[in-house]
């Protein structure tokens, strides 16, 4: 019997996946997903994700259930693992989504070299985790684009391929062994607040999104009180939802909410060409400024409040603590809590990319790592002394203050913009904070340390 094997990875679906398509075309395929120890190894493999990914795989089997199939869960090596299966059902060719990471790259070489010396083929699709294939869209003298907006204009006249159907059956060979599907239970240290995982709760919010959410997203999309944005970053994360098929189905609602969240899809893209360009920019500043940052250990009081959420700048504060209790935060918070800790208190954006992934459910190496360095200035900024002031932010995007007071309890009694900046309260209604502290630094005084730090004074 002619077998194939699709190992998912980043790609926890049935819908729009050409790799289970193709290796549908044999007589049985095998579904697989490996728990890689190496991911394990890296420290990647943080609670919010694992929990996530236990309801991802759950789902997923029980798609391929109703399909007449079964998800096969192994763990260990992702190479030897595969080879497992290969060998045992005698699988003539694998099927697996391309992806960006040096991880990734070093994975798909080490698979393709096992399997070629067994007489076996490899197939990586493109498209899977991306809405254009990252290198498919290039400037003339270079190998990426290093701007967005060049980026994009020509990423948007790119023709997607059509979405794809889940199919109708999947037929797996007998006898092929799986471990036990993971679950939620036994993890600790997850978020009070995380949200569900599984392609089913993905298409569940796609639909509401594109019928209730994406026509108002280009005048809402920064009302950080009023949760106006998709929460589809997680499902793009383990790929429950796929990029072509958002982008082709926004693009049929139409109008300027739906451009501007296909831009987004864009800019995930953006940062994904980018990294399959220059790897190293997962930990290496990808346009040095030659900062000369503090670290974690000599900063660690600065880092601490930060972390927990007690800077004395309420917006910061309520960003901070939304993410500790959703592992998740708005993209407008995530922009002014990385301003505040990179050019406020000038700390090291490698410091803050690394607490991100240790707590968002839609951490991803790509868009984690790019944004922090956009913000830090050693990314693609076009402006990189740009610093958000806090204040100026927060009175723009919570004027009323109540996305503070959501998450900052101690300053649920102050009333209106006031909000913001606690500190200006007098007597008693000073005294009513509840031990909120005072600003950890003068925003001037951060202002003129990062302005020295880079030589701007």
């Amino acid at each position: 019997m002619n077998v194939s094997v699709v190992l998912f990875t980043a790609d926890l679906r049935l819908h729009d996946h050409p790799p289970l398509r193709a290796a549908c075309e044999a007589q049985a395929v095998v579904p697989l997903f490996v728990r890689d120890e190496g991911v394990t190894a890296t420290g990647f493999a943080a609670p919010n994700r694992l929990a996530f990914l236990a309801d991802c795989l759950r789902d997923l089997d029980s798609g391929l259930r109703e399909r007449g199939g079964r998800l096969i869960v192994r763990s260990g090596d992702v190479v030897d693992e595969v080879c497992k299966v290969v060998a045992e059902t005698d699988a003539d060719e694998v099927h697996m989504a391309g992806d960006v990471s040096a991880y990734a790259h070093l994975r798909e070489r080490r698979l393709r070299r096992a399997l070629e010396a067994e007489g076996r083929r490899l197939h990586v699709h493109e498209t899977v985790t991306t809405a254009v294939t990252p290198g498919a869209v290039t400037p003339a003298s270079s190998d990426h684009f290093a701007v967005f907006t060049p980026y994009f204009r020509q990423w948007a006249q790119t023709q997607l391929r059509d979405t794809l159907a889940a199919p109708r059956t999947v037929r797996v060979p007998d006898g092929v062994g799986s471990e036990e599907l993971p679950t939620r239970s036994g993890l600790s240290g997850l978020s009070e607040g995380l949200a569900t995982g599984g392609e089913a709760e993905g298409r569940r919010r796609l639909a509401a999104w594109l019928r209730d959410g994406v026509a108002a997203y280009e005048d809402r999309h920064d009302d950080m009180a009023g949760d106006a944005t998709s929460r589809l970053s997680p499902h793009l994360h383990f790929g429950t939802l796929s990029p072509v098929e958002l982008v082709n189905r926004a693009r049929k609602v139409a109008g300027p909410g739906a451009e501007a969240f296909v831009r987004q899809v864009a800019w995930r893209d953006f940062h994904r060409q980018v990294l399959a360009a220059r790897p190293a920019a997962a930990t290496a500043d990808y346009r040095t400024k030659h900062d000369r940052w503090r670290s974690e250990r000599t900063a660690r009081e600065d880092v601490e409040a930060w972390k927990e959420g007690r800077t004395g700048y309420p917006v910061i504060d309520a960003a901070m603590r939304q993410l500790r209790h959703e592992g998740w935060m708005h993209n407008r918070s995530r922009l002014l809590t990385a301003s505040f800790l990179c050019k406020t208190l000038y700390v090291d954006w490698r410091v803050g990319a690394r607490y991100f992934l240790e707590l968002l459910v839609d951490g991803d190496i790509a868009n984690n790592q790019l944004n922090w360095q956009w913000m830090a200035g050693t990314g693609t900024d076009t402006r990189p002394n740009r610093v958000l002031n806090p204040i100026t932010q927060a009175k723009r995007y919570d004027p009323d203050g109540a996305y503070v007071r959501r998450w900052v309890p101690e300053l649920a009694g102050v009333d209106g913009p006031s909000v913001h900046e606690p500190w200006k309260l007098q007597g008693l209604d000073r005294a009513a904070l509840d031990g909120y502290p005072d600003p950890v630094v003068e925003l001037s005084e951060g202002l003129a340390r990062f302005k020295r730090a880079r030589a701007r004074d």
